[in-house]
């Protein structure tokens, strides 16, 4: 394990020392400072440090950022370790939006945008690593099933094989559970009532004594024997929406709630204020019951009648949209997302798109949208492979090599933030790379089966016999794709992207409405 004492050490030394420092956090990739003088940070002393992909004061949030990248806890552990536990801040901890600290007021549709994004992204940070875990133990699943003319070694119909295949889904099964949970350490982090309610909301959400109100099931007669229950008949339908069950006399549209993110996101936001109102109105002896309860209760009979409903056709709509346009020229549409698709990222757009690939995995069992979303993870890795190569900067070459196998592990932001951004040029070129490989695998008609991308998602692009029917040479097209994407990058960037007399500017990122929420 790698030593990050030093580097913490001058990275306090050049925010203007410990006494300078009231409060440390950190995101995926930064530290996030609250100095009591910003102008004692020395930004281009802590950017020449090695480990150090750049800093940026942000006054809305006020706070002094230094990117690290996927070390940044490591830092943060030892940058606590030496400044002591009076500056750990753990309501402050999640990602959230504040209003801006220079008092300025900021447009509403920005505001928005950010709450948004930011519990959005709070919410799945933890999560996103187990969901990549899942998709890559299906993957590799695939590769040992019998009849996929690979290593036939597991049986599909063997208990092993059901076993492993329910272990790596279970993560996307129960991801209004774990979204519930997340969100409410996100909104509330000191509240931990709160934070089980959520778990709890997004267990009724999936409850088979849900589904089984509207879906055809097992059950057990009088007798005690098992028997087939058809799914029921509809209460009504309206403007083209069934509504399949129905509550005190409400008709409700039940959707599956599987795979979901946002409802149960929205139930927690409403559940934080319920919570925290009945904690001030409840006698302290009536309180422990009484205050789950009926939060519990209310927030899970207005996802029932309201949100799930509406977020779920909405969220549906999107997917069928998008769907829509790959249907239409799956090579176009590969070129326009790909070529687009990191932008969404600056933004912290893209964490809309995790749910509607989920749905789609969870629909038809593979997902053109996310094979897309794989091949701009390989291009911003090549981007900065490149740079790795083309530079003789020892601090650059030390800090590109290790983003770029980041982002070919699926973790982009090291290779964007660092380096990818900091000189545009190259961000540019390997977004065109990125459409060049996704227009030859969309063309190819190429087909995604797991979650985990770029190139140790590989075994996701493997069909499984039992449950899909890939075309013949899928993975043939997939590293025929992938060397041309990353052929092209490389080319792109090194002859068009970078080269060692460039200024490390401010970049994009620094000019992002929205950079409060990104991270």
């Amino acid at each position: 394990m790698a030593n990050y004492s030093q580097l913490a050490t001058d990275i306090i030394a050049n925010v203007g020392g410990a006494e300078n420092v009231t409060k440390v956090i950190h995101c995926i990739t930064r530290l996030r400072f609250t100095l009591k003088d910003k102008d004692k940070a020395d930004t281009a002393a802590i950017e020449a440090l090695p480990g150090v992909a750049g800093a940026v004061y942000n006054s809305n949030l006020n706070q002094y950022q230094v990117v690290i990248g996927q070390a940044v806890e490591d830092v943060y552990d030892e940058v606590v370790e030496q400044l002591g536990d009076a500056v750990v801040d753990d309501e402050a901890q999640a990602v959230a939006v504040t209003a801006p600290a220079n008092g300025k007021k900021q447009n509403p549709i920005v505001h928005a945008f950010q709450v948004v994004i930011g519990t959005i992204t709070g919410s799945m940070i933890p999560i996103i690593g187990l969901l990549a875990a899942g998709g890559m133990i299906n993957g590799l699943l695939s590769i040992f099933v019998k009849g996929n003319r690979l290593i036939e070694v597991i049986d599909p119909a063997s208990s092993t094989y059901v076993i492993i295949s329910t272990l790596a889904m279970t993560p996307f099964y129960f991801l209004p559970v774990l979204v519930g949970f997340s969100a409410a350490k996100q909104l509330a982090p000191k509240d931990t009532v709160l934070q089980f309610i959520g778990a709890a909301v997004g267990g009724f959400m999936i409850n088979p004594g849900i589904t089984n109100l509207v879906n055809a099931h097992v059950g057990t007669n009088a007798a005690g024997k098992n028997v087939v229950v058809e799914a029921a008949a509809p209460v009504a339908n309206f403007l083209g929406v069934t509504f399949n069950t129905s509550y005190f006399g409400i008709p409700v549209a039940l959707p599956s709630y599987a795979y979901t993110i946002f409802p149960i996101i929205v139930a927690v936001a409403i559940a934080k204020p319920l919570n925290a109102w009945l904690k001030k109105v409840l006698p302290l002896a009536l309180r422990p019951i009484f205050q789950p309860m009926i939060t519990f209760f209310i927030t899970a009979s207005i996802v029932l009648l309201l949100v799930g409903p509406v977020i779920s056709t909405i969220s549906s709509g999107l997917s069928f949209v998008i769907d829509h346009i790959l249907s239409l020229n799956l090579g176009i549409a590969s070129i326009i997302v790909g070529g687009l698709y990191q932008c969404l990222v600056i933004f912290g757009l893209h964490w809309l798109v995790v749910p509607l690939i989920s749905q789609e995995l969870a629909a038809t069992g593979a997902s053109s949208l996310n094979m897309i979303v794989s091949f701009t993870m390989l291009a911003q890795g090549v981007g900065a492979l490149t740079v790795f190569f083309k530079s003789k900067k020892a601090d650059l070459k030390g800090l590109s090599a290790p983003a770029a196998i980041s982002a070919f592990c699926g973790v982009t932001e090291p290779a964007m933030y660092g380096i990818n951004l900091k000189y545009v040029r190259v961000f540019i070129m390997s977004s065109i790379g990125a459409a060049i490989g996704a227009g030859v695998a969309g063309f190819g008609g190429l087909q995604m089966f797991g979650f985990s991308g770029s190139l140790i998602g590989f075994p996701n692009f493997i069909s499984n016999p039992l449950t899909h029917h890939a075309p013949a040479g899928n993975l043939m097209l997939f590293w025929i794709a992938t060397a041309v994407c990353a052929v092209a990058t490389f080319l792109l960037v090194w002859f068009f992207g970078y080269k060692d007399t460039d200024v490390m500017g401010e970049g994009v990122e620094q000019k992002n409405a929205f950079k409060d929420a990104v991270k």
